[in-house]
């Protein structure tokens, strides 16, 4: 608005200015012409196409007496005066040149831009006149042109608005995608032990994942790491990414497939396996090398005791005195010992595992064998039993059977011996008939000794599928319950836990008591898992003891609490008896799982108005803990079974009381994982009584023995 005013100031100035120059122009031509005796209204006539009908300009001459004699444009004959068309009012013809231009409003109403200038004679005056509309009309257009520019920038500044906002809900849509794939990527990193790398080679830079940090312990404190830091954390040893990244420069490598050690935050060596793959940026053109980390530290150790299982296997095989030899579903050698090697004279690179059969047949230096018939075969379905006499002249009794994978198993035992004897005999029949006794006694132990290397193989390869069966199924299992179960429990916990606290607003009273039911039961399926994967690490050993001194007065007391509204609800009698200040060397979360889960079965087991008490004392060497209650007790037949995983008093059908049954399972194994012991004496309808003896020093001595 400020800017049009200005603007239309500057029209009226610029029109005002004009009109002064084009008056005095009229006025220096008629003054000319007077001169001449030319008449006026041709003069006015010249001047109108340029100087005055384009801007609606008009003009009035009058004579010496005042009396209009031209006009421009032409009005005819008139008898009017030069004051007649200006007004009464005005000072123009007065003054003159000396009034300049002024804005007057004319009888009829028109305001105009007016100047009148003084003419020679016989001339009197001039008037030039311009409408203030016609001197506003390039103001006007102007104004509008402005306020169609103004609307335009408008209307595309609202339009790059909505498109911004369009295009800010998009982006901000695109990020919440993002992110939420994102978080799945790092969940599912997170449960499979994996780790994401992104190398950046021209920067020499790594990005490495949250699951990555977490794998190894470290807090995240930057977007990215220096090619150095993750360097130093490499073992030497096992890989180098200074000649990995100068591989990779001159083109020598693309991908990364490599295992190696990785120091992690407490200083310990894992093993991860890495897979990248050399890729370039689509907007920067920049050499990435992209791909995983999986945490392999129990496959390693899966594999070195597998490899020790072997090596005590071949130890064993190598110590017997017959040739032996195990062959697979292929008829591809698994393993045999060097009394086999020997006997066919084979090359140690030849006797390699996987080779085939034939290739090792091929090989022999022992072709030649005569096959005698089979000499009291045992008979039994898939094996066999002969005498083979080498070249060299040698006797061997060669016993087979197939086993269950459908591989074979073969012990040959050197006869040559028996085989002579058995020729001296028939010189004589007495000799005879006394020698072919012992020769049928050492047969039949030389097949038992076949028959237990051949059981013994078998179970070996039958245990290890087992084994590694079963490791795999747990561990599926573990990692299905934990993510399965855990986490839809964890939000089903946590949004009942809001609910109930009404952070949302007020919820009627039947809806907190189903809230507060969901939540209790919830509570009691999460512990129930928790008891699970406790009885899991601890029956596959992964359990580890962090001891250190701890107050026995201070865990029990923290276990008391813990049940004191359960306590208090079934108004039983608590009492807690023994020396104070009671100290040893122990886990102290194993040692209030231990107490805790004890005294929870007390309680659960203790009808309303019971009794339960703890006692503790200090005998040589060692602490003893007595927890006493007066509940239902156990039945005599089934105290031995108590203490076994998921075994319960009640029966399935007649169960009154929750739990897992693994409580005083997960106490025993932990008790005795601090070199103690856990004794139970209980009378049916009178009550039990539980014994923890646990060692002060921990268990060192046992741990020293174990080692």
């Amino acid at each position: 608005m400020m800017q049009s005013s200005a603007m239309r100031d500057d029209a009226l100035s610029d029109a005002a200015g004009d009109l002064d120059l084009v008056s005095a122009l009229v006025a220096r031509e008629l003054d000319n012409a007077a001169r001449t005796e030319a008449n006026p209204a041709a003069i006015l006539a010249a001047l109108s196409s340029r100087h005055l009908a384009a801007h609606g300009r008009i003009v009035h001459v009058s004579d010496a007496s005042g009396q209009v004699i031209a006009s421009e444009p032409v009005i005819g004959q008139t008898q009017r005066t030069l004051v007649d068309f200006l007004g009464q009012t005005q000072p123009l013809t007065v003054f003159g040149d000396r009034a300049g231009v002024m804005k007057i409003t004319l009888p009829g109403g028109l305001e105009v831009f007016a100047t009148v200038r003084n003419l020679a004679a016989p001339l009197g005056q001039v008037a030039v006149m311009q409408p203030v509309s016609r001197a506003l009309s390039l103001w006007q257009e102007r104004r509008r042109a402005l306020m169609v520019l103004f609307a335009s920038g408008g209307l595309v500044l609202i339009a790059t608005t909505i498109a911004f906002m369009m295009q800010s809900m998009r982006a901000r849509a695109a990020d919440d995608d993002c992110d939420c794939v994102r978080e799945r990527i790092d969940t599912a990193l997170n449960r499979g032990h994996c780790g994401l790398w992104d190398w950046d080679l021209a920067r020499g830079r790594i990005y490495w994942s949250d699951s990555m940090y977490a794998m190894l312990g470290y807090d995240r404190a930057g977007d990215f790491m220096s090619f150095g830091e993750v360097n130093a954390f490499i073992h030497p040893a096992d890989a180098d990414l200074y000649a990995l990244a100068d591989a990779i420069s001159r083109g020598e490598a693309d991908h990364l497939d490599q295992e190696f050690r990785v120091r992690d935050a407490q200083g310990n060596w894992i093993w991860l396996k890495a897979r990248a793959e050399l890729v370039t940026d689509r907007r920067t053109h920049a050499q990435h090398l992209v791909g995983i980390a999986v945490d392999i530290s129990e496959q390693r150790r899966m594999a070195e005791r597998t490899a020790t299982a072997d090596a005590r296997l071949r130890d064993a095989v190598e110590a017997i005195s017959e040739a032996f030899v195990l062959w697979d579903a292929d008829n591809k050698l698994v393993l045999c010992n060097a009394k086999y090697q020997q006997l066919h004279q084979l090359p140690t690179d030849a006797v390699r595992q996987g080779a085939g059969h034939d290739e090792i047949m091929q090989l022999s230096a022992q072709p030649n064998i005569d096959r005698e018939p089979t000499r009291n075969s045992r008979g039994e379905p898939g094996s066999s039993s002969y005498e083979a006499r080498l070249s060299d002249g040698r006797w061997l009794q060669i016993n087979g059977r197939r086993t269950k994978d459908g591989g074979s198993v073969s012990v040959g035992t050197d006869i040559t011996t028996l085989k002579q004897q058995e020729e001296r005999l028939t010189q004589s029949e007495h000799e005879l008939l006394l020698h072919v006794t012992d020769l049928k006694a050492s047969r039949q132990k030389l097949e038992a000794q076949a028959q237990q290397l051949a059981d013994l193989a078998e179970r070996y390869l039958e245990q290890k599928a087992a084994a590694e069966s079963a490791n795999r199924a747990k561990s599926e299992f573990l990692a299905n319950m934990s993510h399965e179960l855990r986490t839809p429990l964890n939000a089903i916990i946590g949004f009942s836990e809001m609910m109930q606290n009404q952070l949302f607003g007020e919820l009627g009273e039947r809806y907190l008591d189903y809230i507060a039911d969901i939540r209790a039961s919830g509570g009691n399926l999460l512990s129930v898992i928790d008891d699970i994967l406790d009885m899991s690490r601890l029956e596959s050993g992964k359990r580890r003891l962090e001891t250190e001194e701890v107050s026995l007065d201070l865990v029990v007391a923290e276990a008391v609490r813990e049940m004191r509204e359960e306590i208090e609800r079934k108004q039983l009698s608590l009492s807690v008896e023994g020396a104070r200040d009671l100290r040893l060397v122990a886990d102290p979360h194993a040692l209030y799982q231990i107490l805790g889960n004890l005294i929870d079965n007390a309680v659960k087991f203790t009808p309303t108005g019971g009794r339960i008490a703890i006692r503790t004392r200090q005998v040589p060497d060692a602490l003893n803990v007595y927890v006493e209650d007066t509940g239902i007790g156990i039945p005599k037949e089934k105290i031995e079974r108590i203490g076994r995983p998921f075994e319960q008093v009640e029966g399935d059908l007649i169960r009154s009381h929750g739990g897992s049954g693994l409580g005083l399972a997960i106490a025993r194994s932990l008790t005795e994982l601090h070199g103690g012991s856990l004794r139970l004496r209980s009378t049916s309808g009178a009550g039990t009584i539980v014994m923890v003896h646990l060692p002060i020093n921990g268990g060192a001595g046992r741990i020293a023995q174990a080692a």
